[in-house]
């Protein structure tokens, strides 16, 4: 017995060090719940939790020392600027590739573009803070592109991270939302509403990256779960939710 209380403070403690923090994309609180579900099955001993935000601000964070031991990007730019700038525990590496939908729960918009958007009598439009959100960066390109943001500018709402767009096309704090594939993916079938796909062509690529951060460095369990986040489990789950496999080394 006296054994055992002495071996019992050393294993809370080992248990402790296997903890680990990831900030995501909130692009991705769909299929990383379901990723770190995953792991968890396997790796029962390991404590995951998962921070969701814009990308921007999960990357200002870091910088300013929030303890986030890896970093999962809607934007591979932000996981390689930390990593250039000594910020980070391993290079910088891409995981899937997102998409752009207009949706709505009020309206038909199935068979809508870009276009429609300007001609359709629509109050207000959803789309992520391009400041920071890597898939409102990419609404707003896609809409310059079409010549439809000068005529929608006035009626645009912004969501501080994707998973707001969707809320305030949700709640009717917007009529059309223009969000991830991933999250519409992630509603179930009763409040998916209508959505129609916006060609990738109309905007640089959503190339996600993830970086383990200088903190997650030397945690073996950061690096367990960024081998199971990038494995053919985790690239499964991130296919049911719309993501495209990242592309492959040197773009080909």
């Amino acid at each position: 017995m006296i054994r055992l209380r002495w071996l019992l403070p050393l294993l809370s403690l080992a248990g402790a060090a296997q903890a680990i923090t990831i900030a995501a994309a909130a692009d991705l609180r769909s299929a990383m719940d379901e990723i770190v579900a995953d792991y968890r099955g396997l790796h029962p001993n390991d404590a995951v939790s998962v921070v969701y935000g814009s990308s921007g601000k999960l990357d200002a964070q870091i910088r300013q020392g929030a303890p986030y031991d890896l970093f999962f990007s809607a934007d591979i730019a932000y996981p390689q600027a930390l990593a250039k700038d000594g910020l980070a525990g391993s290079a910088a590496q891409p995981y899937a590739v997102g998409s752009l939908v207009i949706w709505s729960s009020e309206r038909d918009v199935s068979r809508w573009t870009l276009a429609d958007l300007a001609g359709n009598s629509i109050g207000k439009i959803a789309i992520a803070n391009p400041e920071h959100a890597p898939y409102g960066k990419r609404a707003e390109e896609a809409l310059r592109r079409t010549g439809v943001w000068e005529k929608v500018e006035s009626q645009l709402v912004y969501g501080e991270n994707i998973a707001q767009t969707l809320q305030f096309a949700q709640t009717g704090a917007a009529q059309v939302g223009i969000v991830a594939r991933s999250l519409v993916l992630g509603l179930d079938s009763a409040h998916r509403g209508t959505w129609a796909e916006i060609p990738d062509s109309l905007h640089s690529p959503l190339v996600q990256g993830w970086v383990i951060t200088t903190r997650g460095g030397k945690n073996d369990t950061a690096r367990r779960f960024s081998e199971f986040a990038t494995g053919p489990r985790a690239r499964r789950i991130l296919s049911k939710f719309g993501f495209s496999a990242p592309p492959a080394p040197g773009g080909k």
